[in-house]
């Protein structure tokens, strides 16, 4: 049964606070292996200020950060960012804040958005914020990534809805780059043209 409504916080926090690496982040096999794939798919080697939202203990963001010049990660819950902050505490160009999008969404203008494992938590109105966000938050040629999980879940959205979601809210201004689909999860590309 899915949930109607987006996912709370504190669903997030229990889950960091009862196992600290609730889907195993730091020791998967396939974390890691979805990780290289999510980085060999970025079009350009490197990015001058990007959003990571939903950076959870920060197993990605310490690599996506070494190809940013500043990047900005968020996540609704405390613990995971506690742990984040420690891992990423050696590279200054790392910013790591609490904030639930679409609500606390950030000021700025970024040429990489990494939307990874996160747009299925949200129902459609939020979906739909989100995108009006990413109109105004992407630079007219920067990019959306994102990477979902495609099995069944009790989520708002499967992975695939959410994707087809927040591509339909985002409407013309999307140019798909890629769209791969692997054995568990899909990783899409976008390209937002006359956004920022």
């Amino acid at each position: 049964m899915r949930r109607e409504h987006s996912i709370a916080p504190d669903y997030f926090e229990a889950l960091y606070k009862d196992k600290g690496d609730p889907w195993d982040f730091e020791t998967s096999a396939y974390e890691a292996a979805k990780y290289a794939e999510t980085l060999a798919a970025l079009p350009q080697p490197r990015f001058a200020n990007a959003l990571e939202v939903g950076c959870a203990n920060g197993v990605l963001t310490t690599q996506l950060g070494a190809r940013c010049d500043a990047l900005l990660s968020v996540d609704v819950s405390p613990t995971a960012l506690a742990s984040a902050c420690a891992r990423c505490a050696d590279q200054p160009n790392v910013t790591i804040e609490q904030r639930r999008l679409p609500d606390e969404a950030p000021e700025g203008i970024f040429d990489l958005v990494m939307l990874s494992e996160v747009v299925y938590y949200w129902d459609s109105a939020d979906i739909v914020r989100l995108a009006g966000y990413l109109r105004g938050a992407v630079a007219s040629g920067g990019y959306v990534m994102l990477v979902h999980w495609i099995g069944e879940t009790d989520y708002p959205k499967s992975g695939d809805e959410a994707v087809a979601e927040l591509q339909a809210a985002l409407d013309d201004r999307v140019t798909v780059v890629r769209s791969d689909r692997h054995e568990a999860y899909r990783l899409d590309l976008w390209r937002l043209e006359g956004a920022g």
